[in-house]
């Protein structure tokens, strides 16, 4: 997991110190201590060491974890009906699991897999994910020739590969960059692909079936070589910091008190009996006894997990330790802000294509000023933060995702987009984009910050 910028890993400089011409005597006092030589290399940052070429090449890759994950979630959205019509789901509930299963897998394990980088290496789960994400994408688009089923469980355990990527990705930068304006803006530039991202892959996916709609398995398809490409690339660019826990002759017993997995499982199964109780109850209601059995036993392990990671663990997950009121609040406004996104983003699809009648095309179009707005809004955070309280950005922030779900929600359906629809699609980026980057500053403990980092994504989909 990420950890914070004061502690951000170095590059260490091995170059061969000159001979400064004095005698012995003078050397000897003069000569830097071995420690204060590496206070001095620990000054200088992994990205110093890069050329221009390749830290931007170095920065695209590591946006691309957030640029593809936005991605699977707006190609999907824009050919739910369409994906629903060949597996002739008539059920819209039942639809919502085309969603749901990516969402869930992706909101339950992005903290676990956040250590499982801690412990196994960055890089090297990074590399992982976007590999197991390629996989089950290419799986996602042969369930064309299966049944519904098959590409649930496929979009299921494609969400994993997002909750590999994001946390590592994210470590990664915190790991290059030392502290100053250039690390905020690169934080920036990762958050604002999120909108980015869902709505380029959504446009590809338009544009696939158009004209012919039985082509959507290639909108998986072509996502998947896209991330195999990207996951080649990233054993090339991607630079191996120090592992933040060495792992070396470190016993079995120790390695599993570091990736804390009893409560990893503890807590992962509750979030996910909660979520397909809560996501299986529309289809079948909530009298049906498997929903609410799910339900309490969901519950129930909700405060097991608590006590596990207060009372058992020594390396806990959460770091509770360092919760406080503003803590807490903090946590709250980051939770409904990206809760509002997630069924912002839902409904604005299905209110385009079921009651405006819009092709996955025009979908696709109406909602591309998302993209421009959202990098639009992720540069101008990086430079408010400059020059106002985070506290007061944070404000902006949710006021942008009120009133652009406001928009939406009172939206007349034969009102023309570019009146209410349009203006509420150029303003909820800025909810995104300026909420996550004012939550890390709010959070001054290194161990909140890395935390908010990795929470964020999975309150949007859960």
């Amino acid at each position: 997991m990420l950890r914070a910028s004061a502690n951000s890993m170095t590059y260490k400089s091995k170059a061969p110190q000159r001979s400064s011409g004095r005698s012995n005597s003078t050397d000897e006092t003069a000569r830097p201590t071995e420690n204060e030589l590496r206070r001095l290399e620990s000054q200088v940052s992994i990205v110093e060491t890069f050329s221009l070429g390749r830290e931007i090449l170095f920065i695209c890759v590591i946006c691309m974890a957030q640029f593809m994950t936005q991605g699977a979630l707006g190609n999907c959205l824009n050919l739910l009906h369409v994906i629903g019509d060949t597996f002739s789901i008539t059920n819209r509930g039942e639809l919502s699991w085309l969603i749901a299963g990516y969402s869930l897998t992706v909101g339950s394990f992005i903290l676990v897999f956040g250590r499982f980088g801690d412990v196994f290496g960055y890089k090297k789960m990074l590399i992982i994910g976007f590999a197991w994400f390629s996989i089950w994408s290419m799986v996602a688009g042969l369930a064309y020739y299966s049944n519904h089923i098959l590409f649930i469980f496929a979009r299921v355990l494609q969400g994993i590969g997002p909750a590999i990527l994001m946390p590592n990705g994210l470590a990664i930068l915190g790991a290059t960059y030392g502290p100053g304006k250039r690390k905020a803006m690169v934080f920036c530039l990762f958050g604002a692909c999120a909108p980015g991202g869902c709505v380029a892959a959504a446009a590809v996916a338009g544009v696939i079936v158009h004209g012919d709609p039985e082509r959507w398995p290639w909108a998986f398809y072509s996502f998947a070589i896209v991330l195999a490409a990207i996951a080649g690339l990233a054993f090339f660019v991607i630079p191996d910091p120090p592992k933040r826990v060495s792992t070396e002759d470190m016993p079995l017993s120790e390695v599993i008190a570091q990736l804390d997995l009893l409560g990893a499982a503890v807590g992962v199964l509750s979030l996910v009996l909660i979520n397909i109780a809560w996501n299986q109850a529309p289809i079948v209601g909530w009298g049906t006894p498997y929903v609410y059995a799910l339900l309490i036993v969901g519950l129930a392990l909700m405060p097991m997990f608590f006590f596990i990671e207060l009372k058992m663990t020594s390396h806990p997950l959460i770091p509770f330790h360092a919760l406080s009121a503003e803590v807490a609040f903090t946590l709250g406004c980051v939770a409904c802000g990206w809760a509002c996104f997630g069924i912002w983003i839902y409904y604005t699809f299905q209110f385009f294509q079921l009651l405006r009648g819009a092709s996955p095309l025009l979908t696709a179009a109406w909602l591309s000023p998302v993209a421009v707005s959202g990098a639009l809004a992720a540069v101008t955070t990086g430079l408010l933060l400059q020059r106002i309280p985070p506290s007061l950005v944070m404000l902006l922030a949710l006021t942008a995702f009120t009133v652009g779900t406001a928009l939406v929600m009172t939206a007349p359906v034969e009102q023309t987009y570019w009146y209410q629809t349009f203006f509420c699609v150029l303003i909820m980026p800025w909810g995104m984009d300026m909420s996550f980057p004012a939550a890390t500053l709010i959070l001054s403990n290194a161990e909140l910050r890395r935390f908010i980092l990795l929470l964020a994504p999975s309150l949007q989909r859960n």
